[in-house]
């Protein structure tokens, strides 16, 4: 079968998931046709991502968040009016999206959560005129599912993160929802519990415990968050990656402080010889941090990154806090209890994604 991606552009893990999934679709003799990718100006698309999907790659405008204040936090209401003050823009990514469909003709569309695929679907209804399914894969759809309980509060909380996924999966034949455990899915909604999609990179390293901490920010904001812990605790070493536009492959702070430009093994080796890990909270970063058990501080980013850390805090995946306080991390790692079913889980995937795209 001919498939083409549509990658949400925000973030390295819908990237490694797309990685992922491509080299399982390979193995099993099908095609990647393409990948486009829904994007920001103010974000690029990684290098190992363009060195590794080993399929024509195109770029479009997408909704993404705004970050404010030193690069931190994005402003739900501002992103939300930057967006609504853009639909030329995007008016103009959906006739791209057609006319790639139109062009490419493949079997199926896979999307990593990207809203403008979910728009162009409900609008030119390419499972009905053209006979292409859209499958729609995400940890976010969780929330959809009605077998996954959560408070009043969590409700309005969660509320834009739920109205998202809805557009994002607009007539997918089929909601695959990322998680770090299963559970039943729903029929009736179209939704199927599947696990993470780890990398067979990932897989194949064995985990060993270091003396740093390893991390990952999002956002080049949290970077004197850390710095200011660093100086008062200069003994602990640690090594932190970013997507900072322009960075140096290595900016050097001092002997113990260093600043990685994202890469693929570069990150994976940090994270299995690590003695803890902090992080913004992407799911796919928290999914390989619980599969190399380690220890992990959670600092959510935007309301998506809140939902992958109460989730996973439900798996014991480590802690939540609103700042990079790495001395709660440290004083947690004796703490830790590491949950043994999760990589008898994963081991399931590739079984698992194969029977619910190409059955």
């Amino acid at each position: 079968m001919r498939f083409l991606f549509t990658v949400q552009g925000e973030g390295r893990g819908h990237y490694t998931q797309a990685l992922s999934l491509a080299a399982v679709l390979r193995k099993h003799g099908h095609e990647v046709v393409a990948v486009l990718i829904g994007k920001s100006d103010s974000r690029q698309i990684p290098a190992f991502f363009i060195d590794k999907i080993g399929a024509p790659l195109f770029e479009f405008d997408s909704p993404n968040f705004t970050s404010f204040y030193k690069q931190k936090r994005p402003n739900i209401l501002i992103s939300m009016a930057n967006n609504f003050l853009r639909p030329f823009v995007f008016k103009d990514s959906l006739q791209f999206i057609k006319h790639k469909i139109e062009e490419l003709k493949p079997d199926k569309v896979i999307n990593f959560y990207e809203m403008i695929t979910g728009m162009a679907y409900g609008i030119y209804r390419f499972d009905k005129k053209m006979g292409i399914e859209m499958i729609t894969l995400a940890h976010q759809y969780v929330l959809l599912n009605p077998h996954y309980k959560t408070t009043a509060e969590q409700d309005v909380k969660f509320y834009f993160l739920r109205m998202l996924s809805r557009i994002n999966s607009t007539r997918a034949s089929k909601i695959l929802a990322l998680s770090f455990r299963d559970m039943p899915g729903s029929k009736k909604k179209k939704i199927v519990t599947v696990p993470p999609l780890l990398r067979y990179e990932v897989l194949e390293v064995e985990p060993v415990r270091g003396d740093y901490v390893h991390g990952y920010m999002l956002n080049a904001g949290y970077f004197d968050e850390v710095l200011e812990w660093h100086k008062k605790n200069p003994d602990i070493p640690l090594r932190f990656f970013w997507d900072k536009k322009g960075a140096e492959e290595v900016t050097h702070v001092d002997d113990n402080f260093t600043l990685h430009k994202l890469s693929d093994e570069g990150f994976l080796r940090s994270m299995a010889g690590c003695m803890a890990y902090a992080t913004t909270s992407g799911f796919e970063s928290l999914c390989e941090a619980l599969y190399y058990r380690k220890p992990t501080l959670m600092v959510p980013v935007h309301v998506e990154q809140e939902f992958n850390a109460y989730d996973a805090s439900l798996s014991g995946v480590g802690i939540s806090a609103k700042k990079f306080k790495l001395n709660k991390l440290i004083e947690f790692i004796p703490q830790y209890i590491p949950d043994e079913h999760f990589r008898e889980w994963v081991h399931q995937a590739e079984a698992m994604f194969i029977k619910e795209i190409c059955g």
